[in-house]
């Protein structure tokens, strides 16, 4: 009997977390996680991109849209770092804030 009032109180506070987590971001913990998973998988892109030197691009995910912040050297770097985010799984656009450092 004890190990189901256990179970039922770990159940109980797990559901409760899960709704508030909801509640305070508006997103499910599901895309939570997908955000998450997407924005490490961009970074990964990004970062193992040598010949660009993308590593200074700041990546956020919002329900599976990407954002791109950040500054890089040229047009280019600019544009193989939309391309590469647009290479991982589950994004579903980029909004590509990056500027072009003034030399």
């Amino acid at each position: 009997m004890r190990a189901a009032v256990r179970t039922l109180g770990l159940m109980l506070t797990i559901a409760l977390t899960l709704g508030a987590c909801q509640s305070m971001t508006g997103k499910s913990a599901g895309t939570n996680v997908d955000d998450a998973t997407i924005t490490a998988s961009v970074k990964s892109k990004l970062v193992g991109d040598k010949p660009a030197n993308l590593t200074r691009v700041d990546v956020d995910t919002n329900s599976g849209t990407v954002y791109l912040n950040g500054t890089v050297e040229t047009p280019d770097q600019k544009a193989r770092a939309e391309q590469l985010a647009w290479q991982a799984k589950g994004v579903k656009s980029v909004v590509n804030n990056l500027q072009v450092q003034k030399k």
